[in-house]
């Protein structure tokens, strides 16, 4: 059973949204009026997932979605009337998983639901990968140039000074990485 955060500042229309969110399996965690100090909110209540039901999505309330996406992300779902595209794609660059335009049927909650938790869990799988080959290349940068200063200085070759950077990384039982980054700081110093 997901928690779901309502935010709609229509009492009425959030109430049919209970229902419909009941009536698919699925708690709602709690009902707010407006996306302020949203993580703050996120911290407290520690929803699974949150609903956001508005005529058009305000400036401020994707501001709040793009900081809680980058603090604490969660499935985002817009429920509006506003189908500009503009206004779309912001809502999707601040980490909205998905954006229903036009009257819900409240049966297609669950589907709503069930894709929005995909694209999220897609995207965030996705934003680890890029984290892990960006982390690998800066690595990798680092290597090179501990391996240039080693070539420079000792006079060896790519290989040899690839194998002293590895046998010291292992002696030290830490990353190469560091190890080659602790090097280009040395050598800052001494050169």
């Amino acid at each position: 059973m997901l928690r779901i955060l309502i935010i709609d500042e229509s009492r009425a229309r959030a109430g049919e949204l209970c229902a419909g969110l009941a009536m698919a399996g699925h708690q709602v965690a709690a009902v707010l009026p407006s996306a302020l100090d949203l993580t703050a909110q996120i911290e407290t209540i520690r929803p699974d997932v949150i609903l956001i039901e508005t005529d058009s999505p305000s400036r401020d309330t994707l501001e709040n979605l793009a900081v809680m996406n980058r603090e604490m992300p969660r499935p985002v779902i817009i429920l509006t009337q506003e189908g500009n595209a503009e206004v779309m794609r912001a809502a999707f660059k601040a980490g909205v998983s998905a954006y229903v335009v036009d009257n819900l049927d409240l049966a297609r909650l669950k589907p709503i639901v069930d894709v929005a938790i995909a694209r999220f869990e897609e995207h965030q799988k996705l934003k680890q990968e890029l984290a892990t080959v960006t982390h690998k290349l800066s690595e990798r940068k680092l290597v090179e140039r501990a391996k240039g200063i080693l070539m420079k200085t000792r006079g060896l070759d790519e290989d040899q000074a690839y194998a002293a950077l590895r046998k010291l990384a292992m002696e030290r039982a830490q990353p190469i990485g560091k190890i080659a980054g602790d090097l280009i700081e040395m050598a800052k110093l001494l050169l």
